[in-house]
């Protein structure tokens, strides 16, 4: 049961990766929204996953997608910051029942109001580390806010969008 969890998560990094990589890189909505699916992979990983294995897993995963982006660890930092805050914020927000045992946090299991209080700050944070970094400061404060606002919203629309689709209910993925 284990190797089928770690085969699906493989996979799904790969899927996750190569579309950012190949379909989202130039996907730009009026020069302020940008789309970073692959966060996706990281905040549906299982929540009993240990706080070391997520951070290592960020660092791979923004590193894999510096590579292609020529941004030098900006992703890399944004991944590792927000995984290293996963479990904080997922113990924050814990339903009054808790979490089962292997549950992934998905719109299926949780419901859309827990799914969208839990991903959307997460997306935040990513998104203003990714973007203050990149512009080196404050200086262009109201533009770069801009920018951290519209992608937050485009990526947290195509998340929902690809739960809808793609989860499966009885495979947990």
């Amino acid at each position: 049961m284990i190797k089928k969890g770690l085969i699906v998560s493989i996979i799904s990094f790969f899927l996750y990766v190569f579309v950012q990589v190949l379909l989202l890189k130039n996907v730009v909505i009026f020069d302020k929204g940008f789309c970073f699916i692959y966060i996706a992979f990281l905040l549906l990983l299982p929540v009993e996953t240990n706080v070391v294995l997520l951070m290592v897993l960020g660092f791979i995963t923004g590193f894999t997608v510096d590579t292609f982006y020529d941004s030098l660890g900006i992703h890399a930092s944004a991944s590792v910051f927000i995984m290293f805050i996963r479990n904080y914020w997922l113990n924050l927000i814990t339903p009054q029942g808790g979490y089962d045992l292997g549950s992934v946090p998905s719109i299926r299991l949780n419901g859309m109001q827990w799914f969208s209080f839990y991903v959307l700050p997460l997306i935040f944070v990513h998104h203003s580390i990714l973007f203050f970094v990149e512009s080196a400061g404050f200086g262009l404060f109201g533009f770069t806010l801009s920018k951290i606002f519209f992608s937050t919203l485009f990526t947290f629309v195509v998340i929902i969008i690809t739960q809808y689709l793609f989860y499966n209910k009885r495979r947990g993925i």
